[in-house]
């Protein structure tokens, strides 16, 4: 049998060599651009070989693979190989026309084909099919796509991607299956896809994305495991249009198996100078607690920072559970391991297209050379999302093989740092308001903020130009100016009683004294015009001031929820004189508390602001516009400098304080609507004091000649009150309510606040 097949091979070698020619010459035709040595290269065949029919069309497919040519015909006659050709038209313009939903450069990043190149359908199909995947991924599954090639002379053409988008796929019904343990309600409040309902129209969850629908699965996940359920799994997901192609019906197959509690709780402690009843009361977990995935998460961290507060900043924590299924019970161990000191070999600054790097390294806490930190490198992202230069920022640290080095990606996401904008609002207090401006805070990339803006209101005008360096001089210093000019037309305006027109110019330092601690220096001159109803008449005032402020600013900051934790803290002395009209020192200091909690969606703010006047005339007396008044939005519940001291005959007007002490505590929580619209509610107890006006204030001589004692008091004042705030795509809105809870019976109250701004 193997003689039989070696003689056909044989035969059908020899009956292909009698069919193969030696090739003498080369014919090509057709082409105009490419000219013909090159086709002869790009066929792979010489003068001089043997070849046959089944050669010729295998050179064939592979002149009309390489996309230069249209059309490829390839003969052999006799000796010869004969190739005609009809070369592919070049590429002039690319186009995308009929897109609102995605962005051209989005679309472009697609697209294939390229100017100057060679036209090829099958390319352009590829162009489509990809561009079509990302209309499917926004919802648009109705998309069409018509790719049109407009004929030019010189066998040119233009490529047109004319596309019609229709409209939205949306989100019928979001259903779940298996589920027993939680309500179908209660999981759909856990993923970020929505149902459809028409007052939806603000956000785009409700329109199917496959890539959401992703993130969902995992949502649930997280969802699960914070509520003890180790083994839950996701064993389908099924996204199906309805019967009429309008909307899409999405359904989750869970598998949510029994829910776990915490047994045991042990640590591995590897170094005999940490005390372990350190590290066990830095637990965040207990016995007897429903497994909770992210309180695991924050043990883990707490157990670092005990260890590191005893000089072990390379350490790993490893939580090793131990399920026993029988009692529903998990043991947890954690392991903590020492880890080599590992160090920074490079930092690579990576999508920093506009920003300058040195701009970028200035807010970065490590340089290549520094121990490897995690708590350090989370300081640095949070730095750099604070500057609002950037969309996103991601801190990817990767190894080094064979060495304790490691390489960290910086990856940022630039947004836009210029604003030129205009607004419009209405306040219960400064009433209708108009604003325009031009903001970069940004400028040239090299991190400087300029602004300039003017804003017209019921009870104020005012004009600023402002310019601050941050890094002056290349060093951590910053530097600036600013002019204003603002007419305060408060002489009916709540409590105040009083009209102001003030040019200043001001100049300011600052520098870093800690991570947390900073300074400023500040030496101004106004140049005022103040009419006072209680005196009558315009009169000028000169203030020249030098002044200091000290800062803490300590937050951590969740972006997506808008809720901090930490501290921010000023305490600043200033001095008015050197020849002005008046002459006096203002001392001040504030501080905030927040803490967010429950998933980072609440957040606990208290608050406290000291300010205190001393005159250095000798008369110990300071004009009112310059002295202390509470109310409104400092006190709420009471009117604007509705509180205080009154005069007896302009009794509707407070005389104000020369000093003041006034906090506020708020819980902000979600009002059970989705987290995308941005509306918060929150209950509030404020409260305060305001300090007696100067002597000289304590009678009063109406114009009629009679003279009485003014109403003279420092007593406490308090209220409660709840709100809501809502930052519509539009622009903020805030609505408040307060009640006095301890107020005098000449205080003048305001029951609801409202403010609302908005951008074009």
């Amino acid at each position: 049998m193997k003689k039989i097949i070696l003689c056909f091979v044989f035969l059908l070698g020899i009956y292909g060599n009698a069919n193969a020619v030696v090739l003498s010459r080369i014919d090509v035709s057709g082409n105009q651009r490419m000219d013909t040595e090159s086709v002869r290269i790009l066929s792979g065949v010489k003068t001089g070989e043997n070849i046959n029919i089944e050669r010729a069309n295998s050179i064939a497919k592979k002149l009309q693979s390489s996309g230069y040519f249209s059309s490829v015909d390839v003969k052999l006659d006799n000796d010869v190989l004969r190739i005609k050709l009809v070369e592919s038209p070049i590429v002039n313009m690319v186009t995308v026309e009929g897109n609102d939903e995605i962005d051209t450069e989005d679309l472009k990043k697609e697209i294939r084909i390229k100017e100057r190149s060679s036209y090829d359908t099958s390319v352009v199909g590829g162009d489509v099919q990809r561009m079509l995947t990302l209309y499917q991924r926004k919802g648009y599954f109705g998309t069409k796509i018509n790719p049109k090639k407009i004929d030019l002379d010189n066998n040119r053409v233009n490529v047109v991607y004319e596309i019609s988008e229709g409209h939205p796929t949306y989100i019928r019904s979001i259903d779940f299956e298996n589920n027993k343990k939680f309500r179908s309600s209660t999981l759909r409040h856990e993923i970020l896809s929505r149902e459809y309902a028409w007052w939806r129209f603000l956000a785009q969850f409700d329109v199917y994305d496959e890539d959401r629908i992703q993130y969902d699965q995992q949502m649930l996940h997280q969802f699960y495991m914070r509520n003890g359920f180790l083994d839950f799994k996701i064993t389908d997901v099924k996204g199906e249009f309805t019967p009429d192609r309008e909307y899409y019906s999405v359904k989750f197959t869970v598998d949510e198996g029994n829910q776990y509690k915490i047994g045991n709780i042990t640590i591995d402690n590897p170094f005999p100078d940490v005390p372990n009843d350190e590290l066990y009361d830095a637990l965040t977990v207990s016995k007897k607690d429903v497994y909770n995935i992210d309180e695991i998460d924050a043990t883990i961290n707490a157990l670092r920072g005990a260890v590191a507060d005893h000089g072990y900043a390379f350490i790993t924590v490893e939580p090793v559970p131990d399920k026993h299924d029988d009692t529903r019970i998990v043991d947890i161990n954690f392991k903590i391991k020492k880890t080599n000191r590992i160090y920074i070999n490079s930092i690579n600054l990576l999508g920093n297209v506009r920003t300058f790097d040195n701009v970028i390294e200035h807010h970065l806490p490590m340089r290549e050379g520094d121990p490897f930190s995690l708590q350090t490198i989370e300081t640095a992202r949070q730095n750099l999302m604070r500057t609002r230069y950037f969309k996103d920022v991601q801190m990817v640290p990767t190894r080094l093989a064979d060495a304790n080095m490691m390489n960290l990606d910086v990856k940022m996401e630039e947004q836009p740092t210029g604003e030129l904008s205009g607004g419009f609002g209405w306040s219960s207090i400064n009433g209708f308001m108009v604003d325009a401006g031009i903001t970069e805070n940004n400028f040239m990339g090299r991190g400087q903020i300029v602004q300039i803006r003017g804003s017209i209101a019921q009870y104020q005008r005012q004009a600023v130009f402002s310019f601050t360096e941050p890094f002056l001089f290349n060093r951590e210093l910053s530097g600036g100016f600013d002019v204003s000019y603002t007419q305060y037309k408060y002489s009916q305006l709540g409590g105040y009683g009083y009209d102001r027109d003030s040019f200043s110019v001001s100049g300011r330092l600052g520098w870093r004294l800690t991570d947390h601690w900073t300074q400023t220096m500040r030496l101004s001159a106004t140049f005022d015009q103040n009419y006072d109803l209680n005196l009558g008449g315009w009169q000028k005032a000169n203030l020249y001031t030098l002044g200091t402020n000290l800062r803490y600013y300590n937050l951590h900051t969740n972006f997506q929820q808008n809720t901090h934790t930490g501290i921010v803290g000023n305490i600043g002395a200033a001095y008015t004189g050197f020849g002005g009209t008046n002459t006096f020192m203002r001392y001040n200091a504030d501080i905030v508390g927040m803490v967010k909690f429950l998933e980072d969606r609440w957040q606990l703010r208290t608050s406290w602001d000291f300010g205190y006047l001393q005159s250095l005339e000798s008369d110990n007396y300071i004009p009112r516009v310059y002295r202390y008044f509470l109310g409104g939005e400092s006190l709420r519940g009471f009117d604007i400098a509705g509180v205080g001291s009154r005069n007896w005959f302009f009794r509707s007007y407070s005389l104000g304080g020369l000093w003041k002490l006034n906090g506020s505590t708020q819980l902000n929580f979600p009002i059970f609507i989705p987290d995308e619209y941005q509306v918060k509610g929150f209950v509030f107890a404020d409260y305060g004091i305001l300090g007696r006006p100067p002597k000289r204030e304590y009678e009063y001589t109406n114009p009629y000649g009679i003279t009485k004692d003014n109403i003279i008091d420092q007593d406490w004042r308090t209220s409660v009150g709840f709100g809501i705030y809502w930052n519509t795509p539009m622009g903020p809105m805030n609505f408040s309510w307060g009640w006095p809870m301890k107020l005098n019976e000449y205080d003048q109250e305001r029951r609801f606040l409202l403010s609302f701004e908005t951008q074009f």
